[in-house]
Formats: structure tokens, C-alpha cells, sequence
């Protein structure tokens, strides 16, 4: 098991005694998506890679989509947690965005599996997985117009990002890794720093005017 989903199970397994048992059904769901994908896991699969009973994944999940998104939701908020980490709200916005951008990129390249999970087995979950994926978002987007908006100097003035524009910032970094992957670049996520970077920049600067 790589050393992202370790830190998934991790983050849940710190949360109190029974979730030992939930934190291993995320690990097993991320094993048997790997696998097999999504599509083609069963319930059995989950529980037989996680080592726990049927009844005991009924205890924490209605369907093997609610586990997904479970997985989903965790794993993602990780990577927010590592651009949070690399942000420096003392600094100045444009000397930030980089730092930032590396570090939500190497998040994502630890664990290709997982890139699949967070960026494409999701959109195969129909409405409950774009719900998720629309939650998810809003808080990356909420994230960035805090941070960008919040950093600045009296010689060097913040910007102001409308949610909207976080959120054009957010599709637009969605769609270069969607991308990464289809083009069976996922190990090659660094390049993606410097049009990210540039991206934001523009969308911030811009509103500076």
C-alpha cells in the first residue's frame, strides 16, 4: 500500500476506536479499484482486501458507492491539507502560487491508483459522484480565494478573487491533470506546476485591475 493511502487510513483511524475497521474498508476499496476498477468491484472484493466481514462493512457503508466517496472525500481533503501546509499567508500572493502548486502536485504523483480514483472513477458514480465531486471543489475553491485574497501588503495589495474565479482556477487545474492521465502522464505531474502556476497568476492579477 503506498504511503498516501497509508496517510487516508491514518487520518480516519485517529478519529476514534471503531474506525479501525472503517479506515481499513477505505483501504480495501482502494486496493480492489486498483485492481479490478471500479466498475467491476463488488462488495465481496472491498471486504476480502480489507480483511473484515460483510456485516461490518454494512456497519459504516450503504453501497460500495458510498465507500468510494468516502475515499474520495478523505483523500482529497489530504491534498487540500498539503497546499494548505505550503502556503504562507505572510507572504505575498504571486510568490505563493508556485510553492503551492508543487506541493498539490507531488500529493497527486505519490499514488497513480489514487490520481485514477480522485480524478475518474468519481465521474463514474453519476449524480452522487459529481455532488461529491462539486463539495470537494468548493473547498479547494473556498481555500484558494481565502489565501490569495488574504495575502497581501500595503506595497504589494492582495487580490480579490470572486468565488467564481476560484472556481474557474479549480476546473481549470481538474482538466490539466484529467488530462495528465489520459495522456498516461501521471508521473510527470511537476510539469504541470508551470501552467497551473501561470493560471492562477492571470486569474488573480485580473482582478487586480
Amino acid at each position: 500500500m503506498s504511503d498516501t493511502i497509508e496517510k487516508t487510513v491514518a487520518s480516519k483511524s485517529a478519529e476514534g476506536a471503531e474506525s479501525e475497521h472503517y479506515a481499513r474498508l477505505l483501504q480495501g476499496m482502494a486496493q480492489a479499484v486498483a485492481a479490478k476498477g471500479y466498475a467491476d468491484t463488488t462488495i465481496a472484493d472491498i471486504v476480502r482486501e480489507a480483511a473484515v466481514s460483510r456485516r461490518t462493512f454494512y456497519e459504516h457503508f450503504s453501497t460500495k458507492t458510498e465507500c468510494l466517496i468516502a475515499l474520495y472525500e478523505t483523500a482529497s481533503r489530504l491534498a487540500l491539507q498539503a497546499v494548505s501546509e505550503a502556503f504562507d499567508p505572510a507572504q505575498p500572493w504571486h510568490a505563493q502560487v508556485e510553492q503551492a502548486m508543487t506541493a498539490y502536485f507531488d500529493y497527486l504523483a505519490q499514488d497513480p491508483v489514487l490520481l485514477r480514483t480522485l480524478f475518474v472513477e468519481i465521474l463514474g458514480l453519476g449524480m452522487p459522484g459529481l455532488a461529491a465531486r462539486r463539495r470537494v471543489n468548493d473547498e479547494i475553491a473556498n481555500f484558494i480565494q481565502i489565501a490569495i485574497n488574504s495575502s497581501g501588503t500595503e506595497c504589494d495589495p492582495a487580490a480579490h478573487l470572486t468565488s467564481e474565479m476560484a472556481m474557474t482556477v479549480v476546473g481549470g487545474i481538474n482538466e490539466l491533470v484529467l488530462q495528465a492521465i489520459e495522456q498516461e502522464r501521471a508521473g510527470d505531474l511537476r510539469e504541470l506546476v508551470a501552467p497551473a502556476t501561470r493560471l492562477v497568476r492571470a486569474v488573480a492579477a485580473e482582478s487586480l485591475r
